[in-house]
């Protein structure tokens, strides 16, 4: 059953709810309070053409939301709010070496990737325990652990608002980067409705980050399927990241900075102790846990607010904080991180 408040619907539809003046505490991971002009929830993707033509929407901005994983609400949100709920989880091709699985997107992401684990599946283990919608993963293009989802996607199909139609983008039409994608520079645009993976049955693990190889020994799993990786990966997530259900949060709130290699290079001859990888376009990414947590902000508490003594990366809900005061934090640690090395922080939440 849903513990979402529910205000009484203004229109309902075959596939469709809207409700207005409704809150949002119950539909963000920060459990923030906000509230939405109108709310519609979509069960049904070919609902979405009806519900866009409603004269009320007026061809206003409608923000697209999951399950709130990766937005912070600074206040009241004065316009559309749209939720896809769809469900369901379709073979579609079922060959030799991989399978071509159709995901709704409101699916659950850790479901889907159990889904996939217990069918014999390879590739999404790293990104277990991930919170949010499959609908969201793309948006983002999420990734832990040296795997990003855009390694598995063939296709993602979403509502045109533009065309005014459904489409189906390939991986180059979605212009996936690091956190990034079409859906991200085009908010306006794009509904997912549904994500097509190709799931390999064979797949090298990913064991290099720092701490899995010796969860895997402390485990036992001296030669790990992909399961018991996913084990390992969920016992270090557990320890590290706080629980959403418990402690309001969006996981890792800053992104690894992306800085050149002459920048780089200075600033490890400054700090060797920095952390640094180089990526494939011959920059260099930062920690940023490293950074924040170099400038005296880990285990910080502000009033209601305050940052993980877990993890440097974690803004938190200590309880009663508003999406303002934690903003309010997240500037000061932007700004004092640059202050003292001259690399400006980016959010991975969409600042509401």
């Amino acid at each position: 059953m849903s513990s979402y408040p529910v205000s009484p619907a203004i229109a309902e539809g075959n596939g469709y709810t809207i409700v207005e003046n409704t809150s949002l505490e119950g539909r963000n991971s920060f459990r923030v309070p906000a509230r939405a002009h109108l709310l519609i929830d979509v069960k049904k993707p070919e609902a979405l053409g009806e519900v866009l033509a409603y004269p009320l929407l007026n061809n206003a901005p409608v923000l697209v939301l999951g399950e709130g994983s990766n937005v912070l609400f600074t206040r009241d949100w004065p316009l559309v709010v749209l939720s896809m709920a769809s469900q369901g989880i379709a073979v579609e091709r079922d060959e030799i070496d991989a399978c071509r699985v159709r995901v709704a997107a409101g699916e659950n992401w850790n479901s889907f990737v159990h889904w996939s684990l217990t069918r014999g599946f390879a590739g999404l283990e790293n990104l277990v325990l991930i919170p949010g919608s499959v609908g969201a993963a793309p948006i983002q293009n999420i990734g832990a652990y040296g795997v990003e989802v855009c390694e598995f996607i063939e296709s993602v199909a979403a509502w045109d608002r533009h065309g005014g139609k459904p489409v189906e983008l390939d991986v180059a039409d979605c212009r996936f980067g690091y956190r990034d994608s079409v859906f991200k520079q085009e908010p306006d645009r794009y509904i997912v409705t549904s994500v097509v993976f190709r799931l390999p049955r064979a797949r090298e693990l990913k064991i290099g980050y720092a701490g899995i190889a010796e969860e895997l020994d402390a485990l036992g799993f001296n030669e790990p399927t992909h399961a018991q990786l996913a084990e390992a990966i969920s016992r270090v997530r557990t320890r590290k990241l706080p629980n959403p259900a418990l402690i309001g949060n969006a996981g890792s709130f800053f992104k690894n900075p992306l800085v050149s290699t002459a920048q780089g290079e200075e600033l490890r001859q400054r700090h060797p102790d920095l952390p640094c990888w180089p990526t494939a376009d011959g920059q260099l990414k930062l920690s940023a846990a490293w950074l924040i947590e170099s400038c005296g902000f880990k285990g910080l508490r502000r009033g209601s607010t305050g940052v993980s003594e877990h993890h440097a990366l974690v803004l938190v809900n200590l309880g009663g904080a508003t999406g303002a005061e934690i903003w309010s934090l997240a500037e000061e640690i932007r700004d004092t991180v640059h202050a003292r090395y001259e690399v400006m922080l980016e959010p991975e939440p969409r600042i509401l």
